[in-house]
């Protein structure tokens, strides 16, 4: 008889993880974002339940309009849950995670077993055959819909639309898709070539990419990958390295002295880890949100690198600044995350129209507190994870007109996606694959 491995064995049946899916989903559908949802899942079905969360997530304009078609009254909130995790899963085309049988039988199972959707088993269950049989008549009559073509809100397709309008449809495309992993080295505690030849010992392969990154050829638990509880290594996008370096280049401190650098909404510390590992500075780092700040502090604490953090709101200078000014500054703005929806596909649906005005007052507010704080020389580097142009070169070109103080420096500009083009004039940078980011470094005239 054959006997199953250990694994096999101590694998969660598929109806949990499709309860457990489903139970995340329907807190992302009452406004928590992902990692909020997920946390409330049972840690042995965690894995599991992202992967198919992210999978539903990213068929999510599809599933509603499909679900519209199928069902005449809404159900309960649970059952509504798990009908859409059945719906999305089989909307996956070349990338269906489970044969149809196994997953309808084990979709029933999931509704059975649970006594908030045990009366409702044979609906859900007639909804997914018919979605089955009836799949590419369905879909045909959602075509028409740009959120079901494109899966994503109407507001928010239009948006990249205009202000993209060369390569709006890759931007959306991109976004579907799973991001790689890359990490960080430490390279005050081990090269980029040692580590990677450490992994490759063990059978772990990566390419270099930027100055100090390793982009995985295969996503992996940060647990699993030897060095990270040593702090050889921190996981950070090849996008976001180019922070650090990009506001530190170039810039000495005065004799006999140390570089004053703020990081102004700086959790959860990877790029002030960055920071301090490009540079014996004197970093700030601040967070409105106290329990951030501890995340900060613990990363810091296993990279074995030390700043001063502090909750307080960046805006509010007047509560929190000694009044020495910085040699440099970090503004990664709060924004809409645009730029960064392959991390995180629930982005877009917990979004509104609105808050892309919103988040850039927020953002000129922040600009125009911490410009003050900033030595005469000085630089400072506005970064968002946006693609949305008012949260980016809309809001550095209305700084500079309202500030002759300032000046623009080379900086990378707008990155998108999947995609090493720099429209501002850096030179290649090798890094092959990165999410949405843009890019600002002003310096305030000696003059000012």
């Amino acid at each position: 008889m054959h006997k199953p491995s250990d694994a096999a064995s101590l694998a969660p049946p598929l109806w949990q993880q499709l309860q457990a899916c489903a139970h995340a989903l329907q807190a992302v559908l009452q406004g928590r974002n992902h990692s909020q949802a997920l946390s409330q899942v049972e840690p042995r079905l965690r894995p599991a339940a992202q992967a198919l969360l992210f999978a539903v997530l990213r068929q999510w304009g599809r599933t509603l309009a499909v679900k519209k078609l199928l069902v005449q009254r809404q159900p309960s909130a649970e059952a509504n849950a798990l009908l859409c995790v059945g719906v999305a899963l089989v909307l996956q085309e070349d990338q269906a995670m489970y044969p149809a049988h196994t997953l309808v039988s084990q979709l029933v199972e999931a509704a059975k077993r649970h006594p908030a959707t045990k009366a409702q088993a044979a609906f859900i269950n007639a909804c997914v055959r018919r979605l089955l049989r009836e799949r590419e008549v369905l879909i045909a009559q959602t075509n028409s819909l740009p959120s079901a073509q494109w899966n994503a809100p109407e507001w928010w397709i239009q948006a990249l639309r205009r202000d993209h309008p060369d390569d709006w449809q890759t931007l959306l495309k991109a976004s579907l898709q799973a991001a790689p992993m890359a990490v960080r080295v430490n390279t005050r505690l081990i090269s980029r070539e040692a580590l990677q030849s450490q992994w490759q010992a063990q059978g772990i392969a990566s390419d270099q990419a930027g100055e100090v990154g390793l982009l995985l050829h295969q996503a992996r638990g940060v647990h699993s990958l030897p060095g990270f509880e040593q702090g050889l290594w921190s996981v950070q996008d090849l996008g976001a390295q180019l922070a650090a370096p990009t506001l530190l280049s170039g810039l000495q401190a005065a004799p006999g002295q140390r570089l004053r650098v703020l990081d102004a909404c700086a959790a959860p510390g990877g790029k002030t880890a960055h920071l301090l590992e490009l540079a014996d500075a004197e970093v700030l780092a601040l967070d409105i949100d106290a329990g951030r700040c501890q995340r900060i502090a613990e990363n810091l604490h296993r990279l074995q690198l030390h700043a001063e953090v502090r909750a307080a709101d960046a805006a509010q200078p007047s509560t929190w600044w000694n009044g020495q000014a910085f040699d440099a500054i970090l503004l990664d703005a709060p924004c809409t995350a645009s730029g960064i929806v392959r991390r995180h596909p629930d982005i877009p649906w917990l979004r509104r129209a609105s808050d892309v005005a919103g988040l850039a007052q927020q953002q000129q507010a922040l600009l125009r507190a911490l410009w003050p704080l900033l030595k005469p020389g000085g630089r400072l580097l506005y970064c968002t994870c946006s693609l949305f142009k008012q949260e980016g070169q809309g809001q550095i070109d209305s700084f500079l007109v309202n500030n002759t103080q300032a000046r623009l420096l080379p900086s990378p500009g707008q990155l998108k996606p999947a995609s090493s083009a720099n429209p501002a004039g850096v030179l290649d940078n090798g890094l092959r694959d990165h999410d949405g980011f843009f890019y600002a470094l002003l310096e305030r005239r000696l003059d000012a």
